[in-house]
C-alpha cells in the first residue's frame, strides 16, 4: 500500500534550509583572497534571514544593522521564478525570485535555500490565482442596466448617437445612389 502524498505546508518555514550556509561557504571560498570579506555579510545574511508565509502573504526580514523587511501580499504577485545554479543543484537547494508588477527588473523577493522550490512555486501560484479569482468583478450582461461607473449613462447615450448617426448615414448613401 502506497503512503498518501504529503500536503506541502510552507507556513511552519520559517528559516532557510542548513545548506545554504554551506553555499554560502562554498561562494566565499570561491572569491580566494576575498573570502573572509565575502564572508562576514554572507554569515550575516544566513543568521538573520527569516520567512513568514501566512493567508494573506509572504514576508522576509534580513540583517541587523541596516534591517530590510518585505512582505508581499499573494494579490500583488505576478511571477515567480525558480532558480538553480550548478552549486545549488549539488547542494539539492534553489532560490524561488517572486516578481511584482512593480516595474523594476529585478526581482521583490528572493527566498533562498529551499530544498523543495517547486512545491513552494505551485503552493504560491496556487495563492496567488486564489487570489486575483477573489478581485475579479462580475462583468454586466448586456442589457443589463448595471453602471459600472457614475459617467456609464452617459457613455452609453453618447454610443447610442454614434449609432444613430451611422445608421442615417448609410440609409442616406443607400437613398441617394439609386
Amino acid at each position: 500500500m502506497t503512503e498518501p502524498a504529503v500536503k506541502f505546508d510552507p507556513t511552519s518555514i520559517t528559516r532557510p534550509d542548513k545548506r545554504l550556509f554551506t553555499y554560502y561557504v562554498v561562494i566565499s571560498l570561491l572569491t580566494f583572497i576575498a573570502a573572509p570579506i565575502t564572508f562576514i555579510p554572507l554569515w550575516i545574511r544566513y543568521h538573520t534571514l527569516r520567512y513568514r508565509f501566512d493567508k494573506d502573504g509572504v514576508g522576509m526580514s534580513v540583517g541587523v544593522l541596516f534591517k530590510r523587511e518585505t512582505y508581499l501580499t499573494y494579490r500583488r504577485i505576478q511571477d515567480i521564478h525558480v532558480t538553480r545554479g550548478l552549486i545549488q543543484r549539488w547542494l539539492g537547494l534553489a532560490s524561488v525570485a517572486v516578481q511584482t508588477a512593480s516595474g523594476a527588473s529585478t526581482a521583490e523577493m528572493t527566498i533562498e535555500g529551499m530544498p523543495d522550490p517547486d512545491a513552494l512555486r505551485d503552493w504560491l501560484y496556487t495563492r496567488m490565482r486564489g487570489a486575483h479569482e477573489h478581485d475579479t468583478p462580475v462583468a454586466p450582461q448586456p442589457g443589463s442596466h448595471l453602471a459600472a461607473s457614475p459617467h456609464a449613462d452617459e457613455a452609453l447615450e453618447l454610443l447610442q448617437e454614434i449609432r444613430d448617426g451611422l445608421k442615417a448615414l448609410a440609409a442616406g448613401r443607400a437613398g441617394g445612389s439609386s
